[in-house]
């Protein structure tokens, strides 16, 4: 917003409330203009992005958010260009999804004796067992957020801010022990709790010598959660950089746990329905749908495998 605040000065344009034909100038704008550390302009998924943060800074302001069909059109014939160019730019960069065999090698990597460790291992299994975003996992909150079940494991109540209504997740023991949820977050817990930190925030900062809830400053001035809470930013960083480790390629942040999880969900043959309502999709979400769709078109799911499959078992009688 304060870029385009800054170019509606320059060219004598109101900044709020927007006119459509201003936003739509200013895709315009975007997409011939290569940007000084890229030497390249904006790639369509940040433009979306963009309209977006106009859209919702108006409402914030208390405005009606400006018609933006017309921009959606410039980045929509921009995106055409680049993919008839080849340009990888035109291709969306999807987080990778980080199932149970991607977990299993990344936790292999990680020191599960330590603070940090500790809370690296839970952060990614609770985020793969609920289906979470970063920005679900950040706020929970220690012992506030879980309630015990009979059977051992605990229910996460989650708020899921895409459809803006709170969930509560079952998350059960896993007879895997290095991959059990339950157990890497009652072992955070307590590892908390032996520091003095009995309730609060779950995932906390923790600095490079061990402490927690480290002061952080940006330009001489505090920044970060008071409370010593971790950022979405900060949860992506630590999927991010435990995946790394390993050496598997691909593009891993929070959401890679979301993602993760349908595909683990797939494997197991979990029936899509089920799968959406524990991740707290919609029934309609196209996103889960897309999820399901690039997972189906793999491996024994694919209909040319099973076609060719049954082709060669065909041949076989035959013969």
């Amino acid at each position: 917003m304060k870029q385009f605040a800054a170019w509606c000065q320059t060219v004598g344009r109101r900044v709020m409330p927007a006119a459509s034909q201003t936003v739509t100038a200013y895709l315009s704008h975007l997409k011939r203009t290569p940007r000084k550390r890229t030497g390249r302009p904006y790639g369509p998924a940040t433009m979306d992005r963009i309209i977006a943060s106009i859209r919702s800074s108006h409402r914030a302001a208390g405005y009606e958010p400006p018609d933006t069909m017309g921009a959606r059109k410039v980045v929509a014939g921009y995106r055409e260009e680049l993919s008839l160019a080849k340009d990888p730019a035109a291709v969306s960069k999807k987080a990778a999804p980080a199932d149970r065999t991607v977990l299993r090698e990344a936790l292999a990597h990680l020191d599960r004796t330590t603070l940090v460790g500790k809370r690296d291992a839970a952060l990614m299994l609770l985020g793969h067992a609920i289906a979470s975003r970063g920005s679900e996992l950040a706020p929970l909150d220690w012992p506030a957020s879980f309630t015990d079940l009979p059977e051992g494991g605990f229910s996460v109540r989650v708020y899921r801010k895409k459809r803006k209504k709170w969930q509560d997740v079952e998350v059960v023991p896993d007879p895997d022990a290095d991959l059990c949820t339950v157990t890497a977050v009652r072992d955070l817990a307590e590892a908390l709790a032996h520091e003095g930190h009995t309730s609060g925030p779950l995932f906390m900062r923790i600095d490079q010598w061990g402490y927690m809830g480290a002061e952080m400053t940006r330009n001489g001035e505090p920044a970060g959660d008071p409370s010593g809470r971790i950022s979405i930013n900060g949860a992506s960083d630590i999927v991010s950089r435990s995946i790394h480790r390993t050496g598997m390629p691909g593009k891993w942040t929070s959401h890679s746990l979301r993602r993760g999880f349908v595909k683990s969900a797939r494997d197991a043959k979990v029936d899509i329905v089920d799968i959406g309502r524990h991740g707290g999709w919609d029934d309609r979400s196209k996103a889960l749908i897309g999820y399901i769709d690039e997972e189906d078109s793999r491996g024994e799911r694919n209909p040319l495998a099973k076609i060719s499959r049954a082709g060669s078992e065909e041949q076989d009688d035959t013969e």
